[in-house]
């Protein structure tokens, strides 16, 4: 029987599921219950990079405020910077297949599928863009200020305020930002990808200038101490539901061994598609084909849609 996510939130939640029971698919040193000696280990770790992420978030929430204030693409570089430091302090290691598409005189929207938190500093350590996160992130504490330096786009995804919401991202896009958007609309348990919501498409349908590049992107944490990880490891890396990011730090924190895949699909251009239904539903099969194919512990390659004939516009069912 299909584990649900309430149960896999459960279980993820349990120290008895990485104690001794679990040994065979965690290292002594990935475990963080099994033993005094241990547990201390592991609270040592997470404080250490705790603190470590605190000191360079003081560091460069200065620098990245001057850096908005003065022209050029400083503050986009400095954000990958900030971001790709962060995943390294929390003890990810990250492997990228695919390279980030260059647009030229074309903004890139980025479009991956979303199961934590941890997802923003693994992206914003690979991908020059700026976030589109639903609003509630700016009343968070520390997170608003962190998000609104790394200029994030906010979003209510209520439906009076559609039109407003996609000019402003329109806006950024035709001022030279990449966007990196989430279009499930909410974080999953890791197990699948949820379908995409066509709104999240709106900016891409053609309207003044150049339509942007889609670069469809598939994100799996698959390593757990060194190990594959698998259903009941998976949701440790999973941020959803009613899970707040302070406690969610405190138990992912305490392993080590931690590597997510990203896989960056060959670009689409939005022109290829009747409407924006037929380009949410080709785009959501890339990123789940390849987030599917991680979850199976192989090696995908980069993904492309298939050339369509000479005149002719996609249409998927």
């Amino acid at each position: 029987m299909r584990d649900s996510p309430l149960r896999l939130r459960r279980l993820a939640a349990r120290p008895a599921l990485h104690a001794g029971a679990s040994a065979p698919e965690l290292p002594w040193s990935a475990r963080p219950y099994s033993g005094e000696g241990r547990r201390w280990l592991s609270t040592v770790r997470v404080i250490r990079r705790g603190v470590c992420i605190g000191l360079w978030t003081l560091l460069c929430a200065p620098l990245q405020a001057l850096f908005l204030l003065l022209p050029g693409a400083a503050k986009v570089h400095f954000a990958r910077v900030y971001w790709a430091v962060f995943a390294r302090l929390l003890g990810l290691h990250m492997q990228v297949i695919g390279r980030p598409a260059s647009g030229g005189a074309r903004p890139v929207v980025f479009v991956s599928n979303h199961s934590s938190w941890v997802d923003i500093p693994v992206l914003g350590g690979i991908l020059d863009g700026c976030f589109v996160s639903k609003a509630d992130v700016a009343r968070w504490p520390v997170v608003r200020t962190i998000a609104r330096l790394g200029r994030t786009v906010f979003v209510t995804r209520q439906r009076g305020a559609t039109a407003r919401e996609r000019d402003d991202m329109r806006g950024r896009l035709a001022a030279g930002d990449n966007l990196v958007l989430f279009p499930e609309g909410t974080s999953s348990d890791g197990s699948r990808v949820l379908p995409f919501r066509s709104a999240f498409f709106a900016v891409m349908e053609p309207g003044e200038g150049a339509a942007p590049l889609i670069q469809p992107v598939s994100i799996v944490y698959d390593r757990l101490g060194g190990l594959p990880t698998g259903r009941a490891s998976r949701p440790i890396f999973a941020w959803y539901g009613d899970m707040d990011i302070a406690s969610h730090f405190w138990r992912l924190g305490q392993y080590c061994g931690l590597r997510v895949t990203v896989v960056l699909h060959a670009p689409v251009d939005p022109a290829r598609f009747a409407d924006r239904k037929m380009m949410s539903k080709a785009v959501w099969r890339i990123v789940a084909d390849g987030a599917a194919t991680l979850r199976q512990n192989r090696k995908p390659e980069s993904l492309a849609l298939p050339e369509p004939a000479a005149g002719a516009v996609e249409a998927f069912a």
